[in-house]
């Protein structure tokens, strides 16, 4: 069985009694150096909010979570040009960032802003709140990877079959022809060339977080 990282919990001020953990505590704090502090620089562009309530939301759900090392966020406060989901390794403070397209629902207009998450089945947007990454599958994407959403905001995610995948809209390029990304139908889409690193990188059982502030 995979063992839960608990490197993470002390990470984020928890206590090994407040998941009752008991005495395993102590015998995995041997077991392990202290944890890095997060960089003075945090991900980019108002992700400092972000990240304290990404790993808030970890501590919330920490229960359903195989894996506590890294975690995907999502800052849909940011225009879709920019490289707005990042993913960051808990362990060591750094931090990788990467263009993620948004739903269409959620930018009618299309104008590379999401206005507005929802939740609701045909309304092609995002949702905003806690995932954990699922199982891997090849779909009309490609590989692509399911979400099941931990929250009221995203706990239509699978009936939804809002996934992680690649896109060509979610490419370079669309930014230097366009000064955009395109959109999904509510679906974390990456760049064809970053999705294997986002795979490798962002494993079943670990959490993504997607919100705006």
């Amino acid at each position: 069985m995979r063992r839960r990282n608990f490197l993470t919990a002390g990470l984020l001020g928890i206590t090994g009694a407040a998941y009752g953990l008991g005495s395993r505590s102590l015998a995995a704090s041997r077991e392990v150096k202290p944890v890095p502090a997060l960089p003075k620089t945090p991900p980019p562009a108002g992700s400092t909010t972000l990240l304290d309530r990404a790993k808030a939301a970890m501590a919330t759900h920490y229960s359903s979570l195989q894996y506590t090392d890294r975690i995907g966020i999502a800052d849909y406060s940011l225009h879709s040009a920019k490289q707005r989901f990042h993913i960051v390794d808990l362990m060591n403070g750094t931090a990788q960032s990467f263009l993620v397209a948004h739903g269409k629902g959620s930018d009618l207009r299309h104008t590379g802003w999401l206005q507005e998450f929802s939740n609701v089945p045909g309304s092609e947007a995002s949702s905003g709140g806690s995932y954990i990454i699922s199982d891997t599958y090849v779909g009309k994407h490609g590989t692509s990877r399911r979400l099941q959403g931990l929250d009221p905001s995203n706990d239509m995610a699978e009936a939804r079959a809002i996934v992680i995948h690649g896109a060509w809209y979610a490419e370079a390029e669309m930014i230097r022809e366009h000064g955009k990304l395109g959109r999904s139908q509510g679906c974390f889409a990456f760049s064809e060339s970053d999705l294997p690193v986002i795979l490798e990188r962002l494993g079943p059982g670990r959490l993504l977080y997607a919100d705006r502030v």
